[in-house]
């Protein structure tokens, strides 16, 4: 099994990645538009004054950016449409689901703040549901990358489709690059006789990797949940003694745990997932760190739930 190491890459921020992208491509396809609502409209401003009507800025009304995004898409455009995830997401749902799902066509929605990046602004600005949200609605691809390197990777290709995309961008990150667009790969592999194997998805790999040091388990790695990578799950856990999986998501608890089981619906295992509780909510401001404590999302509460799983 080929174990892929992580590629040293310069540290930059994944909002400012998106943003450096995003405006590149503007001044070279015709065809793309960005849609703001208030949120990183300095990053676009330069690009505002060079193409007046393909950013636009709608100010803080979610519901009509996404509005606007629909009508842009059924013209032919590809619509880039940003801000924080509950705006985006939560806010606008059912503008999501009708102006873009319904009428057929595609966008990039690109949101920032994640499940509790934004915990210092409170509730209002916190959206752990949101990977959630989109598994009710088809068709739709949903990238959590863990690093600046890895959205662009993915936005690239996002912006060359027509389909719809959500890019989960975070602040927070491993400290080096791995593989994307290729399903789901191994970072560090067991022995034959593996307890199992951990998934990490975006942003939590570098807890999983230090939560699981000395566990005989495979630790592999997905920047691209929607669709879930099955046959690569299923071929990982094949080749370990037992084909039990832990997922450590950084949304919701339980958000895959049906792709888990379609996956190995062929193979006795069980399976535990890590994320975001459902059974009560941290009203605690804080910074991101006393929320993964709080959820059993920091490295220490990664390895205890590992160890009780895989040793029990």
């Amino acid at each position: 099994m080929t174990v892929l190491a992580p590629e040293t890459t310069t540290v930059q921020r994944m909002r400012e990645a998106f943003a450096d992208t995003v405006n590149a491509r503007l001044d070279t396809d015709p065809r793309l538009a960005v849609v703001l609502a208030d949120i990183s409209a300095d990053l676009f401003a330069r690009a505002a004054s060079r193409h007046p009507g393909r950013v636009v800025n709608v100010g803080i009304r979610e519901q009509l950016m996404m509005g606007v995004a629909g009508g842009m898409a059924l013209t032919g455009m590809r619509p880039v449409v940003h801000t924080y995830a509950p705006f985006l997401v939560e806010r606008a749902f059912e503008q999501i689901k009708l102006d873009l799902g319904h009428q057929g066509v595609g966008a990039v929605l690109a949101s920032v703040g994640a499940s509790y990046d934004g915990s210092g602004m409170g509730r209002t600005h916190m959206a752990p549901g949101d990977v959630a949200l989109f598994d009710t609605l088809p068709g739709w691809t949903v990238h959590v990358p863990g690093h600046a390197a890895e959205a662009r990777r993915l936005l690239g290709p996002a912006l060359d489709g027509d389909d719809r995309v959500y890019l989960r961008l975070s602040t927070r990150g491993n400290a080096a690059a791995r593989p994307v667009g290729q399903g789901m790969v191994v970072i560090r592999a067991g022995s034959r006789r593996a307890l199992g194997t951990v998934v990490a998805v975006g942003p939590v790999l570098d807890r999983v990797l230090a939560a699981t040091e000395g566990l005989d388990v495979t630790v592999a790695y997905l920047a691209t949940v929607r669709p879930f990578d099955r046959a690569g799950l299923n071929r990982i856990a094949a080749a370990a003694a037992h084909a039990d999986v832990m997922i450590v998501e950084p949304y919701l608890r339980g958000t895959s745990a049906h792709e888990i089981a379609e996956a190995l619906a062929d193979r006795r295992h069980r399976q535990l997932g890590l994320g975001v509780t459902r059974d009560r909510e941290v009203r605690g401001y804080g910074a991101p760190e006393d929320h993964d404590r709080a959820h059993g999302l920091d490295a220490e509460g990664i390895a205890a739930s590992a160890r009780g799983f895989f040793l029990a």
